[in-house]
């Protein structure tokens, strides 16, 4: 089937090379090679595989259909001996955001026992969670407690006398509820407990806990398993619950690189407890590349739609416009996909400082594991945050075939706004990173040279210092450098006024609790526009994509300061002519864009299978589609159903002879 004349037009007025923003994007034009390698193999196996559609399944049918993709994905990674990185990528192209991983990447269960165990347990486990033989999860969250995790009541109480761990759930609120492929697929987690040992209680350690017989995968004694129902998205995965009555295990099954228990009972304290924190850090990176990542696909599908669908004339008797000339479509979508862009590039960023940091921690240097910690958890929350409801926005801009899961954005969003609650609620995500902020100002204040990411705290831009003439990206993030370090000052002000006032720090801290979020945000929000702005300004990139992408830099900025923009005005860092002057640079930047928006998503490059979508199409026949995604509705094959029979005929027959209708409902 040939490309929609408008999409191929639109792809014809693009000012920059596609492949070159793509090179850009992967970082070289050999990753781009190589990923797309992998995508053609998902691609050729999904094919081959012929796979029910995924809304046209039932619940059942969505779990068998993810444990034979999971297969696939073990099998396919053995046999070419894939990187991390290239499983992740036939994975995500593969399954297309079903969110089920069994096996040797299932979730935080390789990676904790990676960085919590021995050398001894990793040598003992590791291969055989490689191999299949043992099939995990990591279970931590409670049906009472999730993000504070000091709070879980689950226990683990070491009895010397056998050399082994007694493991229970107390109460009904201490059950393990939630934790992914809990509820029928693993058969051994990571159980989050408090250590009891001696008469004293050491707080939440790590422990393997066996649940089902590896052979016949029939649940243990003292073993209550199973799946927790539907949920909002995710249908794919048994979230499941967890009730443990006396569960004996052996002292060897408690990870003790860092803090141990002796055979006597006696507890051997980590160096740091908070080293323990590797493994949810990891995980969060996880979640802030996957925010841009669907945002990024969800973006796609709207600005291809939009530039298909033709609705109403923009001059009278003229021809339908396509609904992307349309300025308030323009305003809905091109901010997002600015943000989408600045998303993965915050992530890369993100990737990297962990990487860094993370081989530091390896060999002992504890120094930035707090500020790589709060980094994670402020951009956690910030990214999936903005990126969930983004994806609505562009649900929305595609009309009511977006409310279809035809269209792929009802998947995409489902999916994408689990990632606000998983792994830490975003309110307390970030509370922690506002702590590590008002700690560093309190350094700052004190005459501390402040490195990393808070280093800007220390520097105050005159009001309008930047601004006077024009616009560029350094005074953006100045402004925005600005706005953070101001509301960081001024939450922390409130909390001393509140302690002078006879309050204890922690009601002091509650009462400021909205101001921290708050001030915590606009961290955020300075870290990814300066992550955004090094990117664009980087010397070996095209000069085509580098005009491109400024234009899409400064539209974040401008529309960022739009939305907030109480806060930047707030201590007369603008006046009113500055912001008139921003706004009407932001709606020239529409139509700088608009030319582009096109080539600007097709250098994400996902291939349809991993969209989902009829509207988001490469082809851009979207009409075709949508009848073909109808017509292939398990409703319609037959005719006319039962219950017309049932009920609907004989209501019709007796009404029409004046009777009253008595059929069994």
């Amino acid at each position: 089937m040939s490309v929609n004349a408008d999409l191929k037009k639109e792809r014809e007025n693009a000012t920059f090379d596609v492949e070159k923003m793509t090179y850009f994007i992967d970082g070289s034009p050999e990753n781009t090679k190589r990923r797309r390698y992998i995508q053609r193999l998902a691609v050729k196996d999904h094919d081959a595989m012929k796979f029910k559609p995924w809304a046209f399944r039932t619940r059942e049918e969505h779990y068998e259909t993810v444990v034979r993709k999971q297969v696939q994905v073990a099998r396919l990674s053995q046999q070419l001996g894939l990187t991390a990185q290239e499983i992740n990528t036939y994975e995500e192209t593969f399954q297309a955001r079903e969110n089920n991983r069994i096996g040797p990447r299932s979730g935080m269960f390789p990676p904790t026992i990676e960085k919590q165990g021995t050398k001894e347990q990793k040598n003992d486990i590791l291969p055989l969670i490689k191999n299949m033989t043992i099939l995990g999860c990591y279970a931590q969250t409670e049906m009472g407690h999730g993000t504070f995790v000091r709070g879980l009541e689950s226990t683990a109480t070491y009895d010397p006398k056998t050399k082994e761990f007694i493991l229970n759930t107390p109460t009904i609120t201490s059950m393990k509820f939630w934790p992914g492929s809990l509820g029928k697929s693993v058969n051994t987690c990571v159980f989050l407990a408090q250590l009891y040992t001696q008469g004293k209680c050491h707080g939440i350690h790590a422990f393997l806990l066996p649940l089902r017989d590896i052979d016949s995968h029939i649940s243990l004694p003292g073993i209550e398993v199973g799946d927790i129902g539907p949920k909002i998205g995710f249908e794919e995965n048994d979230n499941g619950y967890l009730r443990v009555d006396n569960v004996r295990i052996p002292r060897n099954n408690m990870l003790m690189r860092y803090s141990k228990v002796l055979e006597d009972g006696t507890y051997v304290k980590p160096k740091n407890s908070k080293i323990t924190y590797g493994t949810m850090i990891l995980s969060r990176t996880f979640l802030i590349r996957w925010s841009g990542l669907y945002l990024s696909q969800a973006c796609i599908i709207a600005v291809r739609y939009s530039s298909v669908r033709r609705q109403t004339e923009i001059l009278p008797g003229g021809p339908e416009a396509q609904i992307l000339d349309y300025q308030t479509q323009q305003t809905k979508l091109f901010p997002l996909l600015a943000t989408a862009y600045a998303f993965t590039f915050a992530a890369r960023a993100v990737e990297e400082t962990f990487n860094r940091i993370n081989s530091q921690i390896e060999l002992g240097n504890l120094d930035h594991l707090a500020e790589l910690h709060a980094l994670c958890a402020g951009l956690k929350a910030f990214t999936t945050e903005n990126a969930a409801a983004g994806i609505e926005v562009c649900r929305m801009a595609c009309g009511g075939h977006g409310y279809s899961h035809a269209s792929g954005l009802p998947k995409i969003y489902t999916t994408t706004s689990a990632l606000c609650t998983v792994e830490g609620e975003n309110t307390v995500m970030m509370l922690q990173m506002s702590r590590f902020l008002i700690k560093s100002h309190s350094q700052m204040k004190s005459g501390k040279q402040l490195q990393g990411f808070v280093s800007y705290l220390g520097n105050r831009h005159p009001a309008r210092s930047s601004m006077q003439n024009y616009i560029t990206l350094q005074c953006l993030q100045e402004a925005y450098e600005h706005r953070a370090a101001r509301l960081i000052e001024e939450t922390a002000k409130t909390l001393k006024q509140h302690e002078a006032a006879g309050l204890s720090s922690e009601e002091a801290w509650n009462l400021t609790s909205a101001q921290l979020t708050w001030a915590a945000s606009s961290h955020c929000h300075a870290y990814v526009v300066k992550m955004f702005v090094s990117m664009v300004t980087m010397d070996n990139i095209d000069n085509d994509v580098k005009a491109a992408l400024t234009s899409l830099c400064m539209l974040y900025g401008l529309h960022g300061i739009h939305e907030k923009l109480g806060e930047f005005i707030q201590d007369g860092f603008f006046d009113s002519d500055q912001v008139d002057s921003l706004t009407s640079t932001m709606m020239t930047l529409l139509s700088k864009i608009r030319p582009n928006a096109v080539a600007m998503v097709d250098a994400f490059d996902f291939p349809d299978l991993q969209l989902g979508s009829c509207l988001g199409r490469y082809d851009g026949n979207v009409y075709q589609a949508l009848y073909d995604y109808a017509k292939a509705s398990p409703f319609n094959k037959k005719d006319v159903l039962d219950s017309y029979h049932k009920y609907l005929k004989p209501m019709r027959e007796i009404n029409s002879k004046g009777g009253v209708f008595h059929a069994k409902l």
